[in-house]
């Protein structure tokens, strides 16, 4: 049976891509730092803010989802965040049993300056992976139609 193989261009392209984005991640975690957030609150909080739905709200359970942790973990990381003053728990109107999780005016302040901060790193990213795509585009061969 013979051994698979990964064609070194491929190869390239795929170190590039991961090493691009450990280094957005690394400065990411940098600059949350910076204005007093771990890497992890600075995620919770964007993943409260960036909900899919638009809501700015979310509950542990979606969090737990976005964030790929256990419920457990991600439990633990709103309640400090709640006591900290990051994230304030609201109760739904439908189900009491459910609680939305929101930004206060502290946990708004703190990630739009990260936020901003990042804005230099985001394009960066962007640009790197439209010319990856690009890249990696011109080199796929093309199919014919028999």
């Amino acid at each position: 049976m013979p051994q698979p193989t990964i064609d070194t261009s491929e190869a390239i392209h795929a170190a590039a891509f991961r090493a691009e984005l450990r280094a957005f991640l690394r400065t990411s975690e940098e600059i949350a730092q910076a204005n007093g957030l771990t890497p992890r609150r600075h995620l919770l909080l964007l993943m409260v803010k960036g909900a899919p739905d638009g809501s700015e709200s979310a509950t542990i359970t979606e969090l737990a989802e976005r964030l790929q942790l256990a419920q457990s973990t991600v439990t633990e990381l709103v309640n400090r965040a709640i006591e900290v003053d990051l994230l304030v728990r609201e109760r739904s109107a439908s189900d009491m049993r459910v609680g939305h999780l929101r930004l206060t005016k502290e946990g708004e302040r703190r990630l739009a300056r990260v936020f901003k901060s990042q804005q230099a790193e985001r394009e960066r990213l962007r640009e790197m992976l439209a010319e990856l795509e690009a890249t990696s585009t011109r080199r796929r061969p093309t199919r014919t139609r028999r």
